[in-house]
């Protein structure tokens, strides 16, 4: 797995942890500045920009991911096949590529743009706030995952009435329903009408 500053532990010169920072963006998603990641998320939380990935197999089911119970935000659901924010000045789409790599061990057959959304919505579980200006991304994946235990529980392929049932006995991120919804368009040309969604 690669190295990066999402995968590993920086310490500066003075032997503090560098700081994760994401970059703040106004409600067109023009950059206004940068915040430390944990602070940002503080309520009522920051608007900054985001990306949500929804990858899909030959048969057109959804890669879905339990998120790591060691995570702070959002730990032991289920959510999207990727999620995750730029570094300042990095390219969403470059983010979520990257993102996918680390989190799952595979790199897309197929990555679209598919639109933005905004949305705030806070996790009563931890009291944190995903205030996102998110780019959505569809994509096609054609490797089985190999996931990065300390980013990812467990994995799973699902239909559309899979993910359904799934959605009622399991829990999903607070912002799972909203990317989804909003990415559907591009998810239907990707997948055609056979599959359903």
């Amino acid at each position: 797995m690669p190295i990066t500053p999402a995968t590993a532990t920086h310490s500066s010169s003075n032997g503090t942890v560098d700081a994760i920072l994401l970059e703040l963006v106004d409600e067109n998603g023009v950059t206004v500045g940068t915040a430390e990641k944990l602070a940002a998320h503080q309520p009522p939380g920051q608007l900054h920009r985001a990306f949500s990935v929804f990858l899909f197999d030959e048969r057109g089911r959804l890669l879905l991911q339990q998120r790591a119970l060691g995570k702070y935000h959002s730990p032991g659901v289920w959510s999207n096949t990727c999620c995750g924010h730029p570094y300042p000045g990095e390219a969403p789409f470059a983010a979520a590529a990257r993102r996918t790599y680390e989190e799952l061990g595979v790199s897309p057959s197929l990555l679209a743009e598919a639109g933005t959304v905004r949305y705030n919505h806070p996790d009563p579980a931890s009291g944190l706030v995903e205030q996102e200006y998110n780019h959505l991304y569809v994509g096609l994946v054609q490797s089985p995952p190999r996931p990065d235990a300390e980013e990812v529980g467990a994995t799973a392929f699902v239909t559309p009435a899979e993910l359904a049932e799934r959605h009622v006995k399991d829990t999903f991120s607070a912002w799972f329903m909203t990317v989804l919804d909003a990415a559907r368009p591009a998810v239907r040309e990707l997948t055609g009408p056979s599959a359903g969604w």
